[in-house]
């Protein structure tokens, strides 16, 4: 069975290119259909299929008989109405243990534009109940991302991945901060009602503003959102007419066009004589229209733009990113070892027994796995670095040599000096030459 994955992220494509291929999330399944459509009205047998779309990030998994890594590419410039040599620039493309790798490190946070945020698992459990739903997810890619779950899950328990990180709601929080001397005196509208509004939200009323107002398409989830935080609700058809009303306004919609004109806002200013107005666009695509970022008075900023702000306190985090990185590479080695068991070229030969380099595969990865389990208990538990990277090391080498070693020793003269051709053959081939 062959894996593949392709996508593009705020490393690797600008906002606006992102915003053409951002799917919502009642959008997913009927797109997942045209995806594996795609593939049975084509050249290509069925397949398994996924799509993960954020603020940050849309990527598509599949499994198949075989990659079809530029058909699923093809089709999704064309639904994004872009050239395939454009997409293909800005995408990024995976196949087989590199698209577990990368699906665990999303997972766990450490491809997130604030480093070991949480967001991010909930988006892809969203993700995977969609591609249930619409009938894509089988075995192999429900195997993937149940690992990924697990990983990050044991990143979570294991590191301090999440300490000390900045969130896109506090980073907002901060900036505002520096433009408004006092936030308990700003009148603050969000528009939209999902998680990061949400969220948004939280970080702001924490800071006890003169007035909090939501903006909502659907009214019941509007009123549900501000009577949490003692605030207000208004339609969003109102937005053009008290747009002036705020000191402040953060959005994220699933809004396919802005929702914010330039025109709108400058009738705004207007009307609050130049006084400054703070503005955070979250949504992908945009929900304020990229021109106002230009007006004298007005401090505009995208996902794109907290970049900077969140990223603080990284230096903090790189001891575990370390400690992440090896829970990964363990998942990574078991999930590629069960893709290959299910190899039918690999299996079901001499009467059933797997091959033998896949039983070394397999058992040089238990070994490997089971000393960098025992080498992270000694990190958490304080030990030196170095001495515990010794022990890893000589674990394993003895682990290696051992079967080696007890051959050496047993039977006859005979059978040792056979095995001493052997052994020497197999791990003193420098000497040789």
């Amino acid at each position: 069975m062959a894996v593949w994955a392709l996508g593009i992220n705020h490393h690797t494509a600008p906002l606006d290119l992102r915003g053409r291929f951002a799917f919502a999330l009642d959008q997913i399944v009927p797109t997942l259909q045209g995806l594996r459509q795609s593939f049975t009205s084509g050249r290509h047998p069925a397949i398994e299929a996924a799509i993960i779309s954020t603020c940050n990030r849309t990527e598509i998994y599949c499994a198949g008989d075989r990659p079809a890594v530029d058909h699923t590419l093809g089709w999704l410039a064309g639904k994004g109405g872009v050239d395939a040599g454009v997409l293909r620039s800005h995408a990024y493309t995976l196949e087989h243990g590199l698209v577990a790798r990368h699906a665990f490190r999303v997972a766990s946070g450490l491809d997130s534009m604030v480093l070991g945020e949480a967001q991010i698992l909930g988006q892809m459990k969203d993700a995977v109940r969609a591609a249930e739903s619409a009938g894509a997810l089988g075995s192999t890619l429900n195997q993937l991302f149940q690992r990924s779950f697990s990983v990050a899950k044991e990143v979570r328990t294991a590191t301090e991945i999440g300490a000390h990180s900045i969130s896109m709601a506090a980073a907002a929080v901060r900036l505002a901060g520096q433009l408004f001397e006092d936030l308990g005196r700003i009148r603050i509208l969000f528009v939209g009602a999902g998680e990061m509004i949400e969220l948004a939200a939280t970080h702001f009323a924490a800071r006890h503003p003169q007035a909090i107002v939501v903006a909502n398409r659907t009214m019941e989830r509007g009123e549900a959102l501000a009577g949490r935080f003692g605030g207000a609700t208004m339609p969003l058809a109102d937005l053009p007419e008290r747009l002036h009303e705020f000191d402040a306004i953060v959005s994220c919609t699933a809004s396919t066009l802005p929702l914010i004109g330039l025109g709108a806002v400058e009738r705004a200013l207007k009307r609050r004589r130049h006084r400054p107005m703070f503005m955070v666009d979250l949504a992908v695509p945009r929900d304020i229209e990229p021109e106002v970022k230009a007006l004298e008075d007005v401090y505009l900023y995208t996902v794109d733009d907290l970049a900077t702000v969140v990223q603080t306190a990284q230096a903090h985090r790189q001891a575990a990113v370390a400690q992440a990185e090896a829970i990964i590479d363990a998942g990574v080695q078991s999930f590629t070892h069960w893709l290959d068991q299910r190899d039918p070229a690999k299996i079901g030969k001499g009467g059933g027994t797997v091959p033998l380099i896949q039983q070394l595969n397999a058992q040089a990865d238990a070994w490997r796995t089971a000393e960098i389990a025992r080498a992270k208990k000694l990190l958490a538990r304080g030990d030196d670095v170095d001495a515990v990277l010794e022990a890893l090391s000589r674990g394993l080498t003895q682990k290696m040599l051992h079967g080696a070693m007890a051959e050496l020793r047993t039977g006859d003269a005979g059978e040792r000096e056979q095995a001493a051709q052997t052994v020497s053959r197999l791990f003193l081939r420098n000497k040789e030459r």
